[in-house]
Protein backbone atom coordinates (compact mmCIF):
# COMPACT_ATOMS: atom_id res chain seq x y z
CA UNK A 1 0.00 0.00 0.00
CA UNK A 2 2.81 2.43 0.98
CA UNK A 3 4.73 1.69 -2.27
CA UNK A 4 1.69 2.36 -4.40
CA UNK A 5 0.80 5.38 -2.41
CA UNK A 6 4.22 6.53 -3.77
CA UNK A 7 4.15 6.12 -6.58
CA UNK A 8 1.26 8.17 -7.15
CA UNK A 9 3.04 10.96 -5.83
CA UNK A 10 5.81 12.70 -8.62
CA UNK A 11 9.46 12.53 -6.98
CA UNK A 12 9.71 16.14 -7.49
CA UNK A 13 6.45 17.01 -5.49
CA UNK A 14 7.52 19.35 -2.45
CA UNK A 15 5.76 17.23 -0.32
CA UNK A 16 7.91 14.26 -0.91
CA UNK A 17 10.68 16.55 -0.71
CA UNK A 18 10.19 17.77 2.42
CA UNK A 19 9.53 14.21 3.89
CA UNK A 20 12.86 13.78 2.41
CA UNK A 21 14.44 16.85 4.31
CA UNK A 22 12.81 15.72 7.53
CA UNK A 23 14.30 12.38 7.10
CA UNK A 24 17.98 13.75 6.69
CA UNK A 25 17.85 16.54 9.52
CA UNK A 26 16.54 13.80 11.90
CA UNK A 27 19.34 11.08 10.90
CA UNK A 28 21.75 13.66 11.32
CA UNK A 29 20.67 14.89 14.87
CA UNK A 30 20.35 11.37 16.19
CA UNK A 31 24.19 10.30 14.91
CA UNK A 32 25.19 13.50 16.29
CA UNK A 33 26.71 14.96 12.72
CA UNK A 34 29.71 12.99 12.56
CA UNK A 35 31.19 14.43 9.21
CA UNK A 36 31.82 17.39 11.04
CA UNK A 37 35.28 15.93 12.04
CA UNK A 38 35.93 14.22 8.76
CA UNK A 39 37.15 15.19 5.36
CA UNK A 40 34.94 14.41 3.27
CA UNK A 41 34.91 13.99 -0.32
CA UNK A 42 32.25 13.97 -2.78
CA UNK A 43 32.37 12.28 -6.21
CA UNK A 44 29.78 13.27 -8.34
CA UNK A 45 28.90 12.78 -12.64
CA UNK A 46 26.77 11.09 -14.89
CA UNK A 47 29.61 8.01 -15.50
CA UNK A 48 32.42 6.06 -13.93
CA UNK A 49 31.44 7.49 -10.22
CA UNK A 50 32.12 4.20 -9.06
CA UNK A 51 35.93 3.38 -10.49
CA UNK A 52 36.88 7.04 -9.45
CA UNK A 53 35.66 6.85 -6.23
CA UNK A 54 37.54 3.14 -5.62
CA UNK A 55 40.37 4.58 -6.75
CA UNK A 56 40.67 7.40 -4.49
CA UNK A 57 39.79 5.64 -1.24
CA UNK A 58 42.34 2.81 -2.37
CA UNK A 59 45.15 4.80 -2.95
CA UNK A 60 44.14 7.10 0.08
CA UNK A 61 44.70 3.51 2.27
CA UNK A 62 48.04 2.43 0.42
CA UNK A 63 48.91 6.36 1.65
CA UNK A 64 48.22 5.12 5.19
CA UNK A 65 45.13 6.73 5.37
CA UNK A 66 41.79 5.35 7.40
CA UNK A 67 39.11 6.15 5.23
CA UNK A 68 35.40 5.24 4.99
CA UNK A 69 33.78 4.78 1.18
CA UNK A 70 30.43 4.06 0.04
CA UNK A 71 29.67 3.75 -4.09
CA UNK A 72 27.13 2.30 -6.17
CA UNK A 73 28.78 -1.38 -5.57
CA UNK A 74 30.43 -1.94 -2.46
CA UNK A 75 31.50 0.59 0.91
CA UNK A 76 34.43 0.54 3.29
CA UNK A 77 35.28 1.05 6.82
CA UNK A 78 38.74 1.27 7.73
CA UNK A 79 40.26 -1.79 6.46
CA UNK A 80 36.88 -3.52 5.92
CA UNK A 81 35.15 -3.93 2.49
CA UNK A 82 31.65 -4.65 1.62
CA UNK A 83 29.06 -5.34 -0.89
CA UNK A 84 26.56 -2.49 -1.38
CA UNK A 85 23.17 -3.99 -1.75
CA UNK A 86 21.15 -1.33 -1.78
CA UNK A 87 21.03 -0.21 -5.15
CA UNK A 88 21.21 3.25 -4.42
CA UNK A 89 24.76 5.02 -5.25
CA UNK A 90 23.61 7.29 -1.96
CA UNK A 91 21.56 5.21 0.10
CA UNK A 92 18.83 6.51 3.30
CA UNK A 93 20.54 9.06 4.82
CA UNK A 94 19.81 7.00 8.49
CA UNK A 95 22.01 4.15 6.67
CA UNK A 96 24.43 7.13 5.43
CA UNK A 97 24.79 8.65 8.59
CA UNK A 98 24.80 5.44 10.83
CA UNK A 99 28.04 4.78 8.53
CA UNK A 100 29.33 7.57 8.90
CA UNK A 101 29.22 7.66 12.51
CA UNK A 102 30.50 3.77 12.82
CA UNK A 103 33.65 4.93 11.23
CA UNK A 104 34.53 7.85 12.64
CA UNK A 105 34.39 5.89 15.95
CA UNK A 106 36.84 3.68 13.89
CA UNK A 107 39.49 6.66 13.75
CA UNK A 108 38.39 6.87 9.77
CA UNK A 109 39.65 10.95 8.77
CA UNK A 110 38.63 10.97 5.29
CA UNK A 111 34.72 9.94 4.18
CA UNK A 112 34.51 9.48 0.35
CA UNK A 113 30.67 9.44 -0.86
CA UNK A 114 29.65 8.54 -4.31
CA UNK A 115 27.13 11.48 -4.72
CA UNK A 116 24.30 11.26 -7.21
CA UNK A 117 21.78 13.90 -8.42
CA UNK A 118 19.09 11.88 -6.45
CA UNK A 119 20.68 12.42 -3.35
CA UNK A 120 21.18 15.81 -4.04
CA UNK A 121 18.00 16.01 -4.88
CA UNK A 122 16.03 13.92 -2.13
CA UNK A 123 18.15 15.67 0.68
CA UNK A 124 19.93 12.56 1.42
CA UNK A 125 23.36 14.54 2.05
CA UNK A 126 22.16 17.44 3.69
CA UNK A 127 23.91 17.99 7.02
CA UNK A 128 27.07 16.21 5.59
CA UNK A 129 29.83 18.81 5.55
CA UNK A 130 31.63 18.43 1.99
CA UNK A 131 35.21 19.62 1.90
CA UNK A 132 36.17 18.52 -2.01
CA UNK A 133 34.29 17.21 -4.73
CA UNK A 134 34.85 16.05 -7.81
CA UNK A 135 33.33 15.94 -11.60
CA UNK A 136 34.74 14.18 -14.49
CA UNK A 137 31.58 13.85 -16.97
CA UNK A 138 27.86 15.28 -17.69
CA UNK A 139 25.99 13.60 -20.25
CA UNK A 140 22.09 12.52 -20.11
CA UNK A 141 20.58 10.51 -17.56
CA UNK A 142 17.91 10.91 -14.53
CA UNK A 143 15.42 13.20 -16.75
CA UNK A 144 12.83 11.36 -15.23
CA UNK A 145 13.39 13.35 -11.96
CA UNK A 146 15.27 16.43 -13.34
CA UNK A 147 12.92 16.55 -16.79
CA UNK A 148 15.31 18.75 -18.36
CA UNK A 149 19.60 18.73 -18.78
CA UNK A 150 20.38 22.63 -17.48
CA UNK A 151 17.73 20.94 -14.01
CA UNK A 152 20.50 17.53 -14.10
CA UNK A 153 23.63 19.92 -14.43
CA UNK A 154 22.70 22.67 -11.88
CA UNK A 155 21.46 19.53 -9.51
CA UNK A 156 25.60 18.43 -9.74
CA UNK A 157 26.20 22.11 -9.08
CA UNK A 158 24.39 22.19 -6.33
CA UNK A 159 27.05 19.89 -4.18
CA UNK A 160 29.76 22.21 -5.22
CA UNK A 161 28.44 25.38 -4.92
CA UNK A 162 27.81 23.36 -0.51
CA UNK A 163 32.05 23.43 -0.34
CA UNK A 164 31.84 27.49 0.39
CA UNK A 165 28.13 27.35 1.94
CA UNK A 166 29.56 25.37 5.03
CA UNK A 167 32.43 26.29 7.35
CA UNK A 168 35.62 25.51 6.48
CA UNK A 169 37.47 23.14 8.44
CA UNK A 170 41.05 24.19 9.49
CA UNK A 171 42.91 21.36 8.18
CA UNK A 172 41.84 21.39 4.63
CA UNK A 173 40.70 23.75 1.98
CA UNK A 174 37.75 23.38 0.19
CA UNK A 175 38.64 22.17 -3.43
CA UNK A 176 36.77 21.15 -6.96
CA UNK A 177 38.19 18.94 -9.25
CA UNK A 178 37.08 19.30 -12.56
CA UNK A 179 37.41 17.54 -16.03
CA UNK A 180 37.84 20.54 -18.38
CA UNK A 181 37.34 18.16 -21.33
CA UNK A 182 33.78 17.30 -20.15
CA UNK A 183 30.82 19.40 -21.35
CA UNK A 184 29.40 21.87 -19.01
CA UNK A 185 32.45 22.44 -17.12
CA UNK A 186 32.43 25.86 -17.22
CA UNK A 187 29.63 26.22 -15.35
CA UNK A 188 31.38 24.65 -12.44
CA UNK A 189 34.67 26.95 -12.62
CA UNK A 190 32.63 29.96 -11.27
CA UNK A 191 32.49 29.73 -7.76
CA UNK A 192 34.81 31.01 -4.75
CA UNK A 193 36.60 27.82 -4.05
CA UNK A 194 39.97 28.03 -2.07
CA UNK A 195 41.56 26.01 -4.61
CA UNK A 196 40.53 24.57 -8.08
CA UNK A 197 41.95 21.85 -10.10
CA UNK A 198 41.56 21.24 -13.31
CA UNK A 199 42.70 18.13 -15.66
CA UNK A 200 42.35 16.82 -19.07
CA UNK A 201 43.99 15.23 -22.18
CA UNK A 202 44.08 17.54 -24.83
CA UNK A 203 44.78 21.25 -23.33
CA UNK A 204 47.48 22.19 -21.68
CA UNK A 205 46.91 21.94 -17.94
CA UNK A 206 48.70 21.66 -14.48
CA UNK A 207 47.58 18.10 -14.24
CA UNK A 208 47.81 16.55 -17.99
CA UNK A 209 47.98 12.98 -19.04
CA UNK A 210 50.50 12.45 -22.08
CA UNK A 211 52.03 9.57 -23.53
CA UNK A 212 49.26 7.32 -23.59
CA UNK A 213 49.69 3.96 -24.23
CA UNK A 214 47.18 0.96 -23.93
CA UNK A 215 48.29 -2.39 -23.51
CA UNK A 216 46.03 -6.06 -23.43
CA UNK A 217 47.01 -6.24 -19.75
CA UNK A 218 47.79 -2.71 -18.87
CA UNK A 219 48.11 1.39 -19.61
CA UNK A 220 51.15 3.44 -19.20
CA UNK A 221 51.12 7.21 -19.25
CA UNK A 222 53.00 10.73 -18.24
CA UNK A 223 51.51 12.97 -15.50
CA UNK A 224 52.82 16.54 -15.81
CA UNK A 225 52.33 18.86 -12.53
CA UNK A 226 53.96 21.76 -11.90
CA UNK A 227 57.01 20.51 -10.05
CA UNK A 228 57.33 16.83 -11.17
CA UNK A 229 56.08 13.96 -14.03
CA UNK A 230 54.63 11.00 -12.24
CA UNK A 231 55.09 7.79 -14.62
CA UNK A 232 51.79 5.95 -14.67
CA UNK A 233 51.53 1.96 -15.13
CA UNK A 234 47.96 0.57 -13.99
CA UNK A 235 45.81 -2.05 -14.51
CA UNK A 236 43.38 0.34 -15.54
CA UNK A 237 42.87 0.34 -19.33
CA UNK A 238 41.47 2.65 -21.84
CA UNK A 239 40.64 6.31 -21.51
CA UNK A 240 38.30 6.71 -19.35
CA UNK A 241 40.23 5.17 -16.44
CA UNK A 242 42.71 7.56 -17.21
CA UNK A 243 40.61 10.27 -16.55
CA UNK A 244 39.12 7.97 -13.02
CA UNK A 245 43.25 8.43 -12.34
CA UNK A 246 43.70 12.18 -13.64
CA UNK A 247 40.76 12.81 -10.70
CA UNK A 248 42.29 10.36 -8.02
CA UNK A 249 46.16 12.10 -8.53
CA UNK A 250 44.58 15.74 -7.64
CA UNK A 251 42.53 14.32 -4.97
CA UNK A 252 46.26 12.44 -3.71
CA UNK A 253 48.32 15.83 -3.93
CA UNK A 254 46.20 17.75 -2.05
CA UNK A 255 46.82 15.69 0.74
CA UNK A 256 50.77 16.03 -0.07
CA UNK A 257 51.29 12.91 -0.77
CA UNK A 258 54.64 12.10 -2.73
CA UNK A 259 54.67 11.73 -6.44
CA UNK A 260 56.62 8.38 -6.10
CA UNK A 261 53.91 7.29 -3.09
CA UNK A 262 51.13 8.21 -5.85
CA UNK A 263 52.67 6.26 -8.40
CA UNK A 264 53.10 3.09 -6.40
CA UNK A 265 49.43 3.09 -5.22
CA UNK A 266 47.93 3.30 -8.51
CA UNK A 267 49.99 0.77 -10.07
CA UNK A 268 49.12 -1.66 -6.88
CA UNK A 269 45.09 -1.22 -6.99
CA UNK A 270 43.59 -4.20 -8.42
CA UNK A 271 40.69 -5.36 -5.90
CA UNK A 272 37.91 -2.54 -7.54
CA UNK A 273 34.93 -3.34 -9.53
CA UNK A 274 35.56 -0.93 -12.21
CA UNK A 275 34.14 -0.97 -15.91
CA UNK A 276 34.67 -3.33 -18.63
CA UNK A 277 35.14 -5.98 -16.40
CA UNK A 278 36.55 -8.59 -18.66
CA UNK A 279 35.53 -12.28 -18.07
CA UNK A 280 38.15 -14.64 -18.10
CA UNK A 281 37.54 -17.98 -20.48
CA UNK A 282 38.98 -21.15 -22.08
CA UNK A 283 37.10 -20.12 -25.65
CA UNK A 284 38.94 -17.56 -27.28
CA UNK A 285 36.21 -15.02 -26.53
CA UNK A 286 36.30 -11.30 -24.75
CA UNK A 287 33.71 -10.91 -22.84
CA UNK A 288 33.21 -8.10 -20.40
CA UNK A 289 30.36 -7.19 -18.30
CA UNK A 290 29.46 -3.18 -17.64
CA UNK A 291 27.08 -0.68 -15.93
CA UNK A 292 27.22 1.38 -19.26
CA UNK A 293 23.46 2.69 -18.87
CA UNK A 294 23.33 6.16 -20.30
CA UNK A 295 24.19 7.34 -24.09
CA UNK A 296 27.50 8.44 -23.48
CA UNK A 297 28.56 5.49 -21.24
CA UNK A 298 27.50 3.15 -24.25
CA UNK A 299 29.13 5.54 -27.00
CA UNK A 300 32.69 5.32 -24.99
CA UNK A 301 32.62 1.65 -24.15
CA UNK A 302 31.48 0.14 -27.79
CA UNK A 303 34.10 3.28 -29.55
CA UNK A 304 36.75 1.38 -27.47
CA UNK A 305 35.67 -2.46 -28.01
CA UNK A 306 35.26 -1.62 -32.30
CA UNK A 307 39.01 -0.33 -31.23
CA UNK A 308 40.33 -3.93 -30.59
CA UNK A 309 42.64 -5.00 -32.93
CA UNK A 310 42.40 -8.91 -31.52
CA UNK A 311 38.10 -8.78 -32.63
CA UNK A 312 35.92 -9.83 -35.22
CA UNK A 313 32.16 -9.55 -34.24
CA UNK A 314 30.88 -7.24 -31.69
CA UNK A 315 27.74 -8.84 -29.13
CA UNK A 316 25.72 -6.72 -27.38
CA UNK A 317 23.12 -7.72 -24.15
CA UNK A 318 21.25 -5.11 -22.58
CA UNK A 319 18.01 -3.57 -22.07
CA UNK A 320 16.38 0.13 -20.45
CA UNK A 321 15.78 0.15 -17.09
CA UNK A 322 11.97 0.37 -16.29
CA UNK A 323 11.14 3.32 -14.42
CA UNK A 324 13.71 5.03 -15.23
CA UNK A 325 14.44 8.16 -17.94
CA UNK A 326 12.25 7.13 -21.11
CA UNK A 327 13.81 10.23 -22.80
CA UNK A 328 17.54 8.51 -23.09
CA UNK A 329 15.93 5.50 -24.48
CA UNK A 330 16.10 6.08 -28.67
CA UNK A 331 19.82 7.34 -28.39
CA UNK A 332 20.69 4.28 -26.01
CA UNK A 333 19.24 2.13 -28.69
CA UNK A 334 20.42 3.96 -32.03
CA UNK A 335 23.74 3.60 -30.46
CA UNK A 336 24.09 -0.24 -29.86
CA UNK A 337 22.35 -0.71 -32.86
CA UNK A 338 24.88 1.38 -34.64
CA UNK A 339 28.05 0.46 -33.25
CA UNK A 340 27.38 -3.59 -32.31
CA UNK A 341 27.31 -6.29 -34.80
CA UNK A 342 24.82 -8.34 -33.17
CA UNK A 343 22.34 -7.11 -30.62
CA UNK A 344 20.48 -9.27 -28.45
CA UNK A 345 17.58 -6.78 -25.92
CA UNK A 346 17.01 -8.85 -22.93
CA UNK A 347 15.49 -7.95 -19.32
CA UNK A 348 17.53 -5.73 -16.86
CA UNK A 349 15.46 -3.87 -13.67
CA UNK A 350 11.82 -3.30 -14.85
CA UNK A 351 10.40 -2.67 -11.45
CA UNK A 352 6.91 -1.74 -12.28
CA UNK A 353 7.12 -1.15 -15.83
CA UNK A 354 6.07 -3.72 -18.48
CA UNK A 355 8.16 -5.98 -20.13
CA UNK A 356 6.23 -5.32 -23.59
CA UNK A 357 6.45 -1.56 -22.65
CA UNK A 358 10.02 -1.64 -22.53
CA UNK A 359 10.33 -3.08 -25.85
CA UNK A 360 7.67 -1.44 -27.30
CA UNK A 361 9.97 2.10 -26.87
CA UNK A 362 13.16 -0.07 -27.43
CA UNK A 363 11.83 -1.38 -31.26
CA UNK A 364 11.71 1.58 -33.30
CA UNK A 365 15.08 2.75 -32.62
CA UNK A 366 16.80 -0.72 -33.38
CA UNK A 367 17.59 -0.55 -37.56
CA UNK A 368 17.40 -4.13 -38.16
CA UNK A 369 14.84 -7.07 -38.64
CA UNK A 370 14.15 -9.72 -35.96
CA UNK A 371 16.40 -12.41 -36.36
CA UNK A 372 18.82 -11.09 -38.28
CA UNK A 373 21.39 -9.94 -36.20
CA UNK A 374 18.91 -9.17 -33.71
CA UNK A 375 17.22 -10.88 -31.44
CA UNK A 376 14.66 -10.24 -28.22
CA UNK A 377 15.20 -12.97 -25.47
CA UNK A 378 13.67 -11.59 -22.57
CA UNK A 379 14.99 -14.11 -19.93
CA UNK A 380 18.45 -12.44 -19.29
CA UNK A 381 20.19 -15.93 -18.44
CA UNK A 382 18.96 -17.42 -22.06
CA UNK A 383 20.29 -14.09 -23.51
CA UNK A 384 23.57 -14.60 -22.41
CA UNK A 385 23.84 -18.26 -22.60
CA UNK A 386 22.71 -17.28 -26.80
CA UNK A 387 25.31 -15.09 -26.93
CA UNK A 388 28.05 -17.09 -25.31
CA UNK A 389 27.33 -20.24 -27.75
CA UNK A 390 26.92 -18.31 -31.27
CA UNK A 391 29.73 -16.29 -30.66
CA UNK A 392 32.75 -17.20 -32.78
CA UNK A 393 36.48 -16.96 -31.35
CA UNK A 394 37.88 -13.75 -31.19
CA UNK A 395 34.23 -12.19 -30.87
CA UNK A 396 33.61 -9.75 -28.55
CA UNK A 397 30.39 -9.93 -26.14
CA UNK A 398 29.16 -6.86 -23.92
CA UNK A 399 26.81 -7.67 -21.11
CA UNK A 400 26.13 -4.09 -20.27
CA UNK A 401 23.54 -2.25 -17.90
CA UNK A 402 24.27 -4.31 -14.53
CA UNK A 403 27.61 -4.99 -14.04
CA UNK A 404 28.38 -5.79 -10.17
CA UNK A 405 24.84 -5.82 -8.91
CA UNK A 406 23.67 -8.82 -7.51
CA UNK A 407 19.95 -8.37 -8.11
CA UNK A 408 17.05 -8.01 -10.95
CA UNK A 409 13.96 -5.95 -9.62
CA UNK A 410 11.18 -8.00 -11.53
CA UNK A 411 7.77 -6.66 -11.33
CA UNK A 412 6.55 -8.91 -8.58
CA UNK A 413 9.69 -9.08 -6.39
CA UNK A 414 13.76 -9.23 -6.60
CA UNK A 415 15.55 -11.84 -8.18
CA UNK A 416 18.78 -13.11 -7.28
CA UNK A 417 21.61 -12.24 -10.23
CA UNK A 418 25.02 -11.76 -11.55
CA UNK A 419 25.86 -11.29 -14.68
CA UNK A 420 29.82 -12.25 -14.17
CA UNK A 421 28.57 -14.96 -12.13
CA UNK A 422 26.09 -16.70 -14.28
CA UNK A 423 28.49 -16.21 -17.31
CA UNK A 424 30.99 -18.40 -15.30
CA UNK A 425 28.43 -20.58 -14.55
CA UNK A 426 27.34 -21.18 -18.26
CA UNK A 427 31.01 -21.56 -19.33
CA UNK A 428 30.94 -24.80 -16.67
CA UNK A 429 27.90 -26.05 -18.23
CA UNK A 430 29.59 -26.63 -21.50
CA UNK A 431 32.76 -27.76 -20.07
CA UNK A 432 30.55 -30.07 -18.26
CA UNK A 433 28.20 -31.32 -20.97
CA UNK A 434 25.75 -30.37 -19.47
CA UNK A 435 24.71 -26.83 -21.53
CA UNK A 436 21.35 -28.78 -23.02
CA UNK A 437 19.67 -29.28 -19.89
CA UNK A 438 19.41 -26.18 -19.04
Amino acid sequence: MIKKIKNLIALDNPIRLFYHFLKAMTASIMYGFPSKNMTVIGVTWTNWKTTTTNIIAKSLQKAWKKVFMFSTVNYIIGDKEYRNDTKMTSPDPFLLQKLLKQAKQEWCEIAIIETSSHAITMHRIWWINYDMAVLTNISQDHLDLHKTMTNYVNTKRRLFKSLIAFDRKPWIKKTAIINVDSDYADLFMDETYDNLFAYWFWTESKLRATDIKHNIDYTTFNVRIPWNTLNIKTKFRWNFNVYNILAAIWVLLSFSIKPEKIEQAISEITAVPWRMEEVENSHWLNIFVDYAHTPDALTQVLDTLREFEWRWKIYTVFWATGDRDRTKRPAMWQIVSEKSDVVILTEDDNYSESVSQIIKDILPWINRKEWDTFWIIPDRENAVRYALLTAEKWDIVLVAGKWDEHAIITNDWPKKWHDKTVIEQIFKDIEDNSIIDK
